[in-house]
């Protein structure tokens, strides 16, 4: 056991890298953390660093800041079930929620479908956050994609989810629809009308019925789209109501992952400590 309460080489992702280097979400261009000589056998201390509170309060350019997103990384590399419940909380953690936004839903994807019972009771547990009940809808999506076995099954779950659209929140229902559209599911169409004809959707994020009806390929597009918000900018707007009109494009119905550049380093300087 090193000094840091770690044992090898789970103690290494304490001097790896500092989160401004790792800001690719695909495990494809992730570091080969295996490399390193990660196995079966540190799953038990990689939850634990993956969980670890310790270093939320350290500067987000020291590397240790970022030692906990290594660690869940790796969980994923090596299909821990055993992570599926500790990373839960991550969802709605203040320190290191939003980067959990955008990676979770790889991480699970690698886990894979053994996760979708933990996310299923995530999304229809109303007592959650708007933002944490999201990300549960961004993973299952991913394990949809990843995993084609799983895909039925996942697209069963969002579609009853949106079918209770008079009881979730209209930003949990924008989200939905965003993932229905994403899995191809055209034939959700008639069940999203309802939702937005019931004024459950909140079209500061998913737009209008029409914009995704032009998303799903049903509509010619006869006037510019407005672009709905990606989650990372839900997190911010879920907070404090963002003070800029929503922004326009030529992409119609829009969960763009790809972050605002700007708001990004926004972020990272909320997180630095003085």
């Amino acid at each position: 056991m090193s000094t840091t309460g770690y044992p090898p080489p789970v103690d290494k992702l304490l001097t790896y890298a500092p989160c401004d280097d790792i800001d690719i979400v695909s495990h494809e261009q992730w570091p080969d953390y295996l490399a390193l000589g990660f196995g079966p056998e540190h799953i038990p201390d990689l939850i634990r660093l993956a969980t670890d509170t310790t270093y939320s309060t350290s500067n987000s350019e020291d590397p240790t800041y970022c030692a906990p997103v290594h660690a869940w990384r790796i969980l994923g590399l090596l299909h821990a079930a055993a992570a599926i419940e500790p990373l839960i909380p991550l969802t709605e953690d203040s320190e290191y929620g939003d980067i959990a936004s955008d990676e979770l839903p790889e991480v699970y994807g690698l886990i894979g479908p053994a996760a979708i019972p933990t996310l299923k009771a995530l999304l229809a547990d109303s007592s959650h956050t708007p933002s944490a009940r999201i990300d549960a809808i961004g993973c299952i999506e991913r394990i949809a994609k990843m995993h084609p076995e799983a895909k039925e099954e996942c697209i069963a779950i969002i579609t009853h989810q949106l079918e209770l659209f008079a009881e979730n929140d209209p930003e949990v229902n924008a989200f939905l629809i965003f993932a229905l559209k994403e899995l191809k599911v055209p034939e959700a169409i008639p069940l999203i009308k309802q939702a937005y004809e019931a004024d459950s959707v909140d079209e500061f994020f998913a737009g209008t019925f029409d914009e995704v009806q032009v998303a799903f390929g049903l509509k010619e597009r006869t006037e510019r789209p407005r672009w709905g918000l990606n989650i990372e900018e839900f997190r911010s707007a879920s907070i404090q109501p963002p003070k800029k009109p929503r922004t326009h494009g030529g992409g119609g119905f829009n969960k763009n992952k790809a972050k605002n550049k700007s708001a990004k380093q926004s972020r990272k300087k909320n997180r630095r400590r003085k």
